[in-house]
């Protein structure tokens, strides 16, 4: 009868979407070094906006609740260190003419119209009217860009992007493939990273 109990017990428990009171803001003000983005358990990808691109010691993870300016969204983020480093191959949409100023591409954002649960994010980007939804898998990111106005639309690849680039690489495979090679420097002095982003309608490649 015991045995039959216990059994029981570990049903309902594991049972239960505990996953719904997860927070992901938790730790992303003060001293936290935490980020709010995507990420599944033991994930290469930690998907998630990027407020701060100076390196400083609160914005370690790239991320800081008291900002309202998103530079874009990247696929590698510290959680709780104290040292900055991460933020590699950065992806930012936007609307007119594309820029490689990261004054031009970022957006004013407002945190009423931001959303974190357990992997997955959202957020609408003030500056063109941008919604932005972001999930991932142990291995890939998954971004989905609604452009709300009409014109013409972008998607910013920066490899300068916070840490200090040492080399890098762009491969166009075709309209809607690219791979990406990105060697960069902080708290890891020569950090390699490959990436492969396949896009779901054809684009118009621009090198700026």
């Amino acid at each position: 009868m015991l045995v039959v109990l216990l059994g029981i017990i570990a049903h309902n428990l594991f049972s239960q979407n505990y996953s719904q009171y997860v927070n992901p803001f938790i730790g992303t003000g003060g001293h936290g070094h935490t980020f709010p983005g995507a990420i599944v358990p033991f994930g290469m990808v930690q998907l998630s906006p990027d407020t701060r691109i100076d390196g400083s010691w609160d914005g370690c993870s790239g991320y800081h609740y008291s900002d309202s300016v998103i530079y874009g969204f990247s696929h590698t983020h510290l959680n709780g260190t104290g040292v900055s480093d991460y933020g590699d191959i950065m992806l930012m949409p936007t609307m007119g003419n594309p820029s490689l100023d990261n004054k031009d591409y970022s957006s004013k954002f407002s945190h009423k119209n931001e959303k974190a649960s357990a992997g997955f994010y959202s957020v609408k980007l003030d500056k063109n009217n941008i919604d932005v939804r972001l999930t991932t898998t142990k291995r890939v990111g998954y971004h989905e860009y609604t452009f709300n106005n009409a014109g013409n639309a972008n998607i910013i690849l920066d490899l300068n992007h916070r840490d200090k680039l040492l080399e890098g690489e762009v491969r166009i495979i075709d309209d809607k493939t690219i791979e990406v090679f990105r060697r960069s420097e902080a708290w890891a002095t020569n950090q390699y990273i490959y990436a492969r982003i396949e896009f779901s309608k054809p684009l118009k490649i621009s090198k700026k």
